[in-house]
């Protein structure tokens, strides 16, 4: 993921004058036509300037004008682009989403939920670790045909005891019917807590789970 420091600066305004100065140095349109001004009146009396390189000078002053007025408009559309993404952002915050991880959020109460793409017909094994990698529990689920395949943990070992609160780790393997045997991504599912916008996205703080980018979600629930 990118940093996203300097854009939180950015918009409190502290990025110092860099943008003042830019504006300053450049030429703009006055600019130009006082360069042109200039020109007319000092120009040689027997070499007066041809019609054409008078006319190719206000071509090229009207491309000058045009890319100035595109280049507005595109920044009035980025701007745009921005404030639609926080408000796509402030809409995710509370819902659930299923991502791609390798990791579990255990709450204090309740389970913990994704699903697996299951290559064919055969059965998914889920084994849970804790953060030392020890294995806590495992179980199987079947998939009839190739597709999407749900799980649900409900936060208990082996034993049945209640686990305590916390980021579990979590891989899965498909048997199939012609006895391969194939690990797979699993996906799980998570709670936006909140939202961060980055030169390149949306970025979604997800407890337990850490931060992924908006491009990263399946479902949102």
């Amino acid at each position: 993921m990118s940093t996203i420091g300097s854009d939180i600066y950015s918009s409190l305004g502290m990025t110092g004058n860099t943008s003042t100065k830019k504006k300053e140095e450049s030429l703009g349109q006055a600019d130009f036509l006082r360069l042109m001004t200039e020109q007319l009146q000092h120009q040689d009396p027997l070499k007066p300037m041809e019609n054409s390189a008078f006319l190719g000078q206000l071509a090229q002053f009207s491309t000058v004008q045009g890319i100035q007025d595109l280049n507005s408009q595109v920044q009035g559309f980025s701007t745009s682009l921005g404030n639609d993404q926080v408000l796509r952002g402030a809409a995710l915050v509370g819902r659930q989403v299923l991502v791609p991880s390798s990791k579990l959020a255990l709450g204090a109460d309740g389970g913990a939920s994704g699903a697996v793409a299951a290559p064919g017909a055969g059965n998914v094994t889920f084994t849970i670790t804790d953060a030392n990698g020890q294995k806590v529990h495992d179980f199987t689920l079947a998939a009839t045909k190739a597709g999407e395949v749900a799980f649900n943990w409900d936060g208990k070992d082996a034993l049945g005891n209640r686990l305590p609160a916390g980021s579990y780790g979590i891989t899965a393997s498909h048997a199939g019917s012609d006895g391969t045997n194939t690990k797979v991504d699993t996906y799980v599912k998570g709670t936006v807590d909140s939202v961060t916008v980055g030169t390149d996205g949306l970025y979604l703080d997800l407890p337990g789970l850490g931060t992924v980018p908006l491009d990263y979600v399946l479902r949102v629930s």
